[in-house]
């Protein structure tokens, strides 16, 4: 092969090969380096001529050629396989150039486009040999033959993929909104019930308790504004903290406040309380202390106290409520019902944590709180102090005593006054001696009455016309029954006494002889249709019934012992109604307590009307009241009567004295009742009161007549009764010749 110019070749127009300039014009769509001399990698020209064609020399090993980029841009950027031929076409495809005018044929370099090299191909496989113009050499060792490009793997369809995502996606929502369906349609009621109580408040709103008021409208006992403390569990951080923290207000023991703050279920149910009572009836001035230590799940709301303001004023009347505000003893748990009222309710939802306050547009739903009714009493406020602190003077006298008191107007049977002793303060029910402090004398205190109840056998007498008011026949000092001896305190030794005179000095044998002429099935008839035996339906819870002996039960020593007041059992109430009877003209009237119920809204309701039935003609009745007066009034040569120490001055008073015994739990107890019921003014009465005093000493007696002076002094007094004309009173003679 001749040695290569250095000078580079000339085409015939002497331009030099592969510059851009010349006159021949371009083909369409070459430019820039297409029409440039055509070269070698190497640099050699290749001389076409004669219509011969390219051979290619073979490459080297190498996996690239730098100046491919430049070649393909002269076949217009279109790249054949290796060792392809591309036919030649009207001067796009061929890269040849007219003959110069000289004849010399104008050198065209043809190339052909270089196999594009893929990711897949083997870089060890070598382009296929370039073929050149010129005759082929010797043929070369054979080579290896070309493997064929390694076919790329086949990718996935990605539609396919997005089909798939799309089917799992549409049925993914179609399941989420075929249950939301069915919670909204289907399990809607159920799942709200379920949830609603996990985030509800519940909030008791108490109903204030009606008052209970004399007969005036003056409180005896009623509610004042006040606070409850509450805790909710669910919230309480720390019990014991909490609990000591609050028992010195409160007044409670630190172990019982965190028992109550103990966190717990409601009964029955997996919901957790959130609302329990700490205290109720807390001052506003504790409460406010206690919202200052700022506890966490401690609160406190409106409440109400119960106030009593007389302090002991009629307590074993009216009895107290326990911090619930529920009645536990007297008219407050009797009449608990009227008086409670209903409690409202409100329940509303809530947040959880630091937002457990009531949720603006939530569920809210409240009950308003229905007030009870007030109680007014037959009870007056001021009689009834009086009549306490009379009784209890008189009793102080006499060691460890009981006493009891009662005031009946007449004729309507209205109790206006009814005391025990002793008594407590209603405000703080705990602080008594004995429980049996609280307790209603006048109806529970079952007693023998004694010489009281010979007002009853000598008003059945007349009633029967077993005897007049001028009766009169020689009274022993002795008379037996059934083995048994009764005796007369005041001996008369057969002398003939009036039936005024045996009132005056409670003679016994002469009842004896008046009540075995009365017989006595008689008498037990009226003792019932006098109101013993059976309960008065005053309006006390707890009243005892006393009993009676029945006349086939009747033993030899009981007719004598009956007629005087013995064998039997009663309470001063039961005693002092049967009075009234004789006071209101031989009519019996239940007494009572109750006046009337005013409601909420001031509706007024009066109570029932009073039981009544006859028991005594007018007549009878007004004889066995001026036959009584002789109790009050006989002083003379003759001796003087039991009840003169009863007499009220400026009055005219009927009543009869007693002294019996005492009988607890139906076993007789030591010592005796003294007792004194009577009625003024006699002519035309307007009250009746009953003094029963028992002492395990005795001397009961000697008290019970001065403190039923004072009470009935001043009940005349108090209701400005005109006194009586004194000189009108009857003279009695006892010893009639």
């Amino acid at each position: 092969m001749p040695p290569r110019s250095e000078d580079p070749r000339r085409d015939a127009t002497g331009s030099r090969r592969g510059s851009s300039r010349g006159s021949e014009p371009r083909e369409p769509g070459l430019g820039g380096i297409s029409d440039a001399r055509a070269y070698t990698p190497r640099g050699r020209t290749v001389r076409e001529g004669g219509g011969a064609e390219q051979r290619r020399t073979p490459r080297s090993n190498r996996s690239g050629d730098p100046f491919r980029p430049a070649l393909q841009v002269l076949d217009g950027g279109r790249a054949g396989r290796a060792g392809t031929r591309e036919p030649a076409t009207d001067g796009a495809r061929s890269g040849r150039r007219s003959t110069a005018a000289g004849g010399r044929a104008a050198v065209v370099r043809t190339v052909s486009s270089r196999p594009v090299h893929e990711p897949f191909d083997d870089d060890e496989d070598a382009p296929p040999p370039r073929r050149r113009s010129q005759p082929r050499r010797p043929a070369a060792p054979p080579r290896r033959p070309v493997r064929k490009p390694r076919r790329p793997p086949r990718l996935g369809d990605p539609r396919r993929r997005l089909r798939l995502g799309t089917v799992l996606a549409l049925a993914l929502f179609a399941s989420i909104g075929v249950r939301l369906v069915y919670l909204q349609t289907a399990d809607t009621p159920a799942y709200a019930d379920r949830g609603l109580p996990d985030r509800l408040a519940v909030v008791e709103l108490p109903a204030p308790r009606g008052a209970i008021l004399d007969r005036d409208g003056e409180p005896l006992a009623h509610s004042v504004e006040a606070r409850y403390v509450f805790a909710d569990p669910t919230r309480v951080t720390d019990r014991a903290a909490t609990a000591r923290a609050l028992s010195p207000l409160l007044g409670v023991p630190a172990s019982d406040l965190a028992e109550k703050m103990r966190k717990r279920n409601l009964p029955g149910t997996d919901t957790p309380l959130q609302f329990v009572y700490l205290a109720r009836g807390v001052e506003i001035g504790t409460a406010k202390k206690i919202m200052a230590l700022d506890l966490a799940g401690i609160n406190v709301h409106r409440d109400e106290r119960r106030e009593v303001p007389g302090g002991d004023l009629a307590a074993n009347l009216i009895g107290f409520v326990s911090q619930d505000m529920n009645g536990l003893e007297g008219l407050e748990a009797k009449y608990d019902d009227v008086l409670r009222g209903q409690a409202g309710k409100r329940t509303y939802e809530v947040g959880l944590g630091d937002l457990a306050a009531p949720i603006p547009g939530g569920y809210s739903r409240t009950t308003q709180p229905q007030p009870g009714s007030s109680l007014k009493l037959t009870v007056d406020r001021d009689l009834q102090f009086m009549t306490q602190r009379i009784l209890a003077k008189q009793t102080a006298k006499v060691k460890g005593s009981i006493g009891a008191a009662v005031i009946i107007e007449v004729p309507s049977g209205e109790v206006l006054a009814q005391a025990s002793q002793p008594t407590y303060d209603a405000a703080n029910p705990t602080k008594v001696g004995s429980p049996s402090d609280r307790d209603d004398a006048a109806t529970t205190f079952v007693v023998d009455p004694g010489s009281i109840h010979k007002a009853i056998t000598f008003g059945a007498a007349l009633q029967e016309g077993v005897i007049t008011p001028d009766t009169a026949f020689p009274v022993a000092n002795t008379a037996v029954r059934g083995g048994v001896t009764f005796r007369d305190t005041h001996p008369v030794d057969g002398r003939t006494m009036s039936i005024p005179g045996m009132l005056a000095f409670s003679s016994n044998v002469g009842t004896i002889e008046v009540a075995e002429k009365l017989g006595k099935d008689r008498l037990f008839d009226y003792q019932k249709r006098f109101g013993l035996g059976q309960v008065t339906g005053e309006g006390m819870p707890g009243e005892a019934a006393g009993r009676l002996l029945p006349p086939d039960q009747w033993s030899g020593s009981a007719y004598g012992s009956v007629p005087i007041g013995h064998s039997v059992d009663a309470t001063p109430l039961q005693m002092a109604a049967a009075y009234a009877a004789i006071a209101n003209n031989g009519t019996y009237v239940q007494p009572h307590l109750v006046k009337e119920t005013i409601g909420a809204d001031g509706e007024r309701s009066p109570a029932a009307a009073p039981a009544t039935r006859s028991v005594l003609s007018p007549d009878n009745a007004a004889a066995l009241r001026r036959m009584m007066e002789a109790v009050t009034t006989v002083d003379g040569p003759d001796g003087q009567a039991t009840g003169l120490a009863a007499a009220v001055p400026g009055y005219r008073v009927a009543g009869k004295t007693g002294t019996g015994l005492r009988y607890d739990g139906g076993k007789q107890q030591p010592g005796e009742v003294g007792s004194f019921i009577g009625m003024a003014p006699a002519e035309n009465p307007r009250y009746v009161v009953a003094v029963f005093v028992w002492s395990p000493d005795g001397g009961g007696g000697a008290v019970a007549a001065p403190a039923f002076r004072e009470m009935m002094g001043f009940t005349l007094r108090h209701y400005r009764v005109p006194p009586s004309l004194t000189n009108k009173s009857p003279k009695f003679e006892v010893f009639p010749r």
